[in-house]
């Protein structure tokens, strides 16, 4: 049975992603009749805010890397939205898409989104930046380059 059933959106839930270094801080997006992106303390079960995006959220995911937040809406902009975090400033708008946005998924290294649409095509956006560096010490990993990808590329 579950640890909690959680019940404040007005509509499908129909994003979901736990942020990377937050415990417990699970962000949930609504559909169409809702329209927010609510925050919640997994651990005490309990909402812990909401914004009002002003249109469906189809899609979420939280920067590897810093205290961000990336949305995709449907109907009515068929954008991305990068979100400051805890703020919930609104950084930047990535508007392409001609149909709505279906769904996001982020690259292993935390730089790249990649979206597709309802209008048949996948796009590649350069949000998030190359990860930093790690210093000596730090582990194996070392930065070879950038991502490959300036700004934003659309595949169909």
């Amino acid at each position: 049975r579950p640890v909690y059933t959680l019940t404040d959106h007005k509509a499908a839930v129909k994003a979901l992603d736990w942020c990377p270094w937050s415990r417990g801080v699970l962000a949930s997006g609504g559909g169409s009749a809702d329209r927010s992106i609510k925050f919640w303390n997994a651990i005490s079960g309990k909402m812990s805010r909401s914004i009002d995006t002003g249109s469906q959220v189809s899609a979420l995911v939280w920067s590897k890397h810093s205290q961000q937040l990336c949305s995709s809406h449907g109907y009515r902009d068929n954008q991305l939205i990068v979100w400051d975090y805890p703020s919930m400033k609104n950084i930047q708008e990535l508007k392409r898409h001609s149909g709505r946005v279906l769904n996001v998924d982020m690259s292993p290294d935390g730089s790249t989104i990649a979206s597709i649409g309802g209008d048949e095509t996948m796009m590649l956006w350069d949000v998030f930046g190359p990860p930093p560096r790690k210093s000596r010490g730090e582990g194996s990993f070392m930065m070879m380059g950038s991502s490959g990808f300036s700004g934003m590329s659309v595949i169909r």
